[in-house]
């Protein structure tokens, strides 16, 4: 993966991980329930979850790749198109109040895992996002091994910051994190992103491996 490539892939995860959903709603609440350190376990699930989706999208790419670039290439499509509708929802809800999450003082490990499993952002995302950015010519493990660790530094910082402004500023954070405007803009950017990437070129055929 080239320079460029690789700091395209680092803004779109930012913009990606840092889009509020239930993860962030989560961490914020177990930050304001349990303070920064307790709601720790809340960030390594949603970090366990990462890696097993990363690594099922990359096995599942592989295989996309390997019997079809026609198919590769809808699968392209299909998660650019999935993008576009995010930043659509995301900017129709942008007025919405912030959704209720649970807040269990224990169980904060398995509780996270399972909001950010059943997310639907996460569930969809991941593959879209790969899709996007593997090279089909490229071995797919080669590009996993940048791949994977920015990923996972990038989500790292964004949900310990979510869990730090819910520990610091209590209640108060919901308002700012939830800012009609920082989420049309974030909206915006997953619509941008998805018009853009979704009239990138085919792959070659043959190239993959």
């Amino acid at each position: 993966m080239s320079f460029e490539a690789w700091t395209i892939f680092a803004l779109f995860w930012v913009v990606f991980v840092t889009s509020p959903g239930p993860n962030a709603v989560n961490c914020i609440s177990n930050g304001m329930a349990l303070g920064f350190w307790r709601a720790t376990p809340g960030i390594l699930a949603i970090l366990t979850q990462s890696i097993l989706f990363m690594l099922l999208s990359a096995a599942g790419i592989t295989a996309l790749i390997t019997a079809s670039p026609t198919g590769f290439f809808v699968a392209k499509l299909v998660g650019a198109g999935f993008l576009v509708w995010m930043g659509i929802r995301g900017w129709l809800r942008s007025a919405d109040p912030p959704p209720a999450a649970a807040r269990p003082a224990t169980h904060i490990y398995l509780h996270a895992f399972a909001v950010a499993t059943i997310n639907p952002k996460s569930v969809a995302g991941y593959l879209a996002a790969f899709s996007q950015f593997v090279q089909p010519g490229v071995p797919i493990w080669q590009q996993i091994s940048v791949i994977m660790p920015t990923a996972l530094l990038i989500t790292t910082l964004s949900y310990s910051g979510y869990t730090l402004i819910g520990a610091v500023m209590g209640r108060a954070a919901l308002n700012a994190v939830f800012n009609t405007w920082v989420r049309r803009v974030l909206a915006g950017c997953f619509i941008l992103y998805g018009l853009l990437l979704g009239l990138s070129g085919t792959p070659a055929a043959g190239g993959a491996r």
